[in-house]
């Protein structure tokens, strides 16, 4: 006799759909089921999202990633923007920038430049060292020049999947927290305080399939990739306008590590900083909207990675920043380990059984592609037809949502829902913030800027024609 027909555990009312799993793929799969009309629970062991979902950098890296992962990415962000109005958590519309401290670096964003434009897109917009400067606080004699990739989100993840789960309990989402799932069968959801009986099944508790479904993530490959990361306060000389990349990101992310001018610039980093390569260094930034910039962060795999970190990990982030950023002080706030599935492909979509289907992202982007991953592959494999907007919402996958707004000849980034706007500079990046942010001053042919509902909003200058684009390529490690 199976464990199923013991007969220990009562069956619950039938539902439409039952979600193993709170992180960011699992409320994608909550998102898209409630949206068609569906009966949803999600059901998981935690009291509420602990796990990578919250231990990232808010960084939402859509236009690093190609193939499967750029779909799901473009459908993500269609999603993040609709959720961050409806659950009223902050978003905002950055993009991406890059600081090359080399010319092999610059070498390399020229190429991928290059690369957009001759597929007709323009993803990428090539800056000055002036213009990284005046966009991120960068040490005067660091910068050679940059890079701003179009399209990114920005979010903070500490609210954001509370928010979520929050949002998604009004639309009639049940959540049955601090309930252990030991097995899941077509139709039913064995938990320790009952079975569940649902229709349809998503699997999506990442880095732990092994725990539940162990033949399937042998089969795989699934092992946890544990990364190193730090909150600090550091009195830069300017607000970062946007998460950062460096050289070290361009190795990692295939839209430019299979480039050719990818394997000198990896040689070179790895020749000259074997210390850094050795701990997998992603040298990354992003600012959350009290000023706090989150630093990281290093990676090792294994199939259970141990619980104590390198205390050299975190001096080369301190160091690192130090050598990077114009600042005159950094404090560590806050220490800790993320962990997240990993595998040799970004994702697993496996249905497991009839109904049953087993989600993850096996690489570092699970913020980046969760909701559109959950999105899409719930409706191609159980049929679904399109979604209806939750009440309240327009239309979100399929529909173009605006990229940007213009100032002073440069490419504008409007940021919503409570951020802080940052400078648009003349030629280079502008961006307006909405719901409670900050404005810098417009200035002829500097920093132009509008905000609004609780901002200080200042007068942007004129001339400018905003742009919309976002280019290609996967991110194999980023923490986003």
């Amino acid at each position: 006799m199976s464990a199923f027909d013991s007969g220990l555990c009562p069956v619950r009312d039938r539902l439409d759909v039952a979600v193993v799993g709170s992180g960011i793929v699992g409320l994608g799969a909550a998102y898209a089921a409630v949206r068609r009309g569906l009966r949803v629970v999600v059901v998981d062991r935690t009291d509420r999202p602990v796990g990578a979902t919250i231990r990232n950098f808010g960084h939402l890296c859509i236009g690093a990633q190609d193939g499967p992962a750029r779909a799901y990415g473009e459908a993500s962000r269609a999603l993040w923007l609709r959720l961050a109005a409806d659950a009223g958590f902050w978003v905002r519309e950055s993009g991406t920038l890059v600081v090359a401290r080399a010319d092999d670096e610059l070498a390399l964003l020229g190429e991928a430049a290059d690369a957009e434009s001759a597929r007709g897109e323009e993803g990428i917009r090539l800056l000055t060292a002036a213009e990284i400067a005046a966009l991120a606080p960068v040490r005067s004699d660091v910068a050679r020049g940059g890079a701003h990739v179009l399209g990114d989100l920005q979010v903070n993840p500490r609210e954001a999947a509370g928010a979520i789960v929050r949002h998604l309990v009004a639309l009639g989402v049940e959540f049955r927290f601090r309930t252990a799932v030991t097995a899941v069968r077509t139709g039913v959801v064995r938990t320790t305080r009952g079975d569940v009986a649902a229709d349809h099944v998503v699997v999506a508790v990442n880095h732990d399939l092994d725990q539940l479904l162990p033949e399937v993530a042998e089969r795989a490959g699934v092992i946890r990739c544990a990364l190193d990361m730090m909150r600090v306060s550091a009195d830069l000389r300017a607000p970062l306008s946007a998460p950062l990349l460096t050289g070290w990101s361009l190795v990692r992310y295939r839209r430019f590590a299979e480039l050719r001018s990818a394997t000198a610039l990896r040689e070179r980093l790895h020749a000259e900083r074997p210390e850094l390569a050795a701990l997998d260094l992603n040298q990354m930034y992003t600012q959350l909207p009290d000023g706090t910039l989150l630093v990281g962060d290093s990676h090792h795999k294994a199939v259970q990675p141990g619980p104590f970190q390198p205390e050299a990990a975190f001096d080369a982030f301190l160091s690192e920043a130090e050598a990077l950023f114009d600042v005159r002080d950094i404090r560590v706030l806050e220490r800790w380990q993320g962990v997240y599935a990993a595998a040799g492909s970004e994702f697993l979509v496996e249905e497991v059984a009839p109904r049953v289907l087993a989600l993850a992202a096996t690489t570092g982007i699970g913020m980046t592609t969760g909701l559109g991953l959950a999105e899409l592959e719930t409706s191609r494999v159980f049929g679904w037809d399109a979604a209806e907007s939750a009440p309240g919402s327009a239309s979100i996958v399929g529909s173009a949502a605006p990229h940007t707004s213009a100032t002073a000849g440069g490419i504008g980034s409007p940021a919503t829902a409570g951020g802080f706007a940052q400078p648009a500079t003349a030629g280079g990046i502008g961006t307006s913030a909405t719901a409670g942010g900050f404005a810098q001053p417009a200035t002829a042919g500097g920093i132009g800027t509008s905000a609004t509902a609780g901002g200080i909003a200042q007068p942007a200058t004129a001339g400018g024609i905003g742009t919309s684009a976002t280019a290609g390529g996967i991110a194999q490690e980023e923490n986003a």
